[in-house]
């Protein structure tokens, strides 16, 4: 008879923690809400702004049109940055 009852205490606290958490949840939050509606609204005035991808761009040189840079320059001009550095560090010899 005990575990009969110890069962259905168990069931019972199970089930009224069940219910607990999904009140909880099912309840709307205003808070959330009106920050969905910022964000849709957000959303919204980003559709309206268009794409602006073509400007943007216009400004950059395309790939295939770059210049070709040496690695052994570009190693030569870090080095010798870095060797000015350390000369400015010392009191520039």
């Amino acid at each position: 008879m005990r575990r009969l009852l110890g069962w259905l205490a168990g069931a019972a606290g199970g089930l009224a923690a069940y219910r607990a958490v999904t009140r909880r949840r099912a309840e709307p939050d205003a808070a959330a809400n009106a920050r969905a509606d910022e964000l849709r609204a957000k959303l919204a005035q980003a559709r309206e702004a268009g794409d602006d991808r073509d400007a943007f761009e216009a400004g950059e040189t395309p790939v295939d049109e770059a210049e070709s840079l040496d690695p052994n320059a570009r190693r030569a001009r870090v080095h010798e940055q870095g060797r000015s550095a350390i000369d400015e560090m010392r009191g520039g010899k």
